[in-house]
């Protein structure tokens, strides 16, 4: 098991962590199997979406926005991120890859993104990699 460190540079973001990804693969030498990687925080979760077009995020997190902004009049959580609290929860805190040749198996137009949404910060993130039994 490795930890990743990656440093976010504003409050909501979508970062590409794809290359980190697979270089924590390339370390462990696992060549088929899979890999999990985990959020290790309550505001920033793990998905896997279009890394072609940087309007797909700029999208998604205009989206997210709308459906649960930062501000509600209902919020209880003292610390004023409840927003980011549920937004993790909607996405999750971990995403499971198959790993085939040492490569991160993902469509052409797919990459892993860190979904930060209490930044900026510097998050952590750990990735395990499993060799395919048998």
């Amino acid at each position: 098991m490795e930890i990743v460190e990656v440093r976010t540079s504003r409050r909501a973001e979508l970062l590409e962590v794809t290359g980190r990804v697979q270089e924590a693969v390339d370390r462990s030498g696992v060549r088929s199997g899979i890999v999990v990687v985990q959020s290790l925080h309550t505001t920033a979760a793990l998905t896997v979406n279009e890394n072609a077009d940087p309007d797909v995020k700029h999208d998604l997190l205009a989206k997210l926005e709308r459906l649960v902004p930062h501000r509600e009049d209902f919020y209880r959580h003292g610390e004023g991120n409840s927003d980011s609290h549920l937004k993790t929860s909607f996405f999750g805190p971990s995403l499971t890859l198959v790993v085939d040749g040492g490569r991160l198996v993902l469509g052409q137009w797919q990459g892993v993104y860190l979904c930060e949404f209490d930044g900026p910060r510097t998050r952590r993130l750990a990735v395990q990699a499993v060799a395919a039994g048998g």
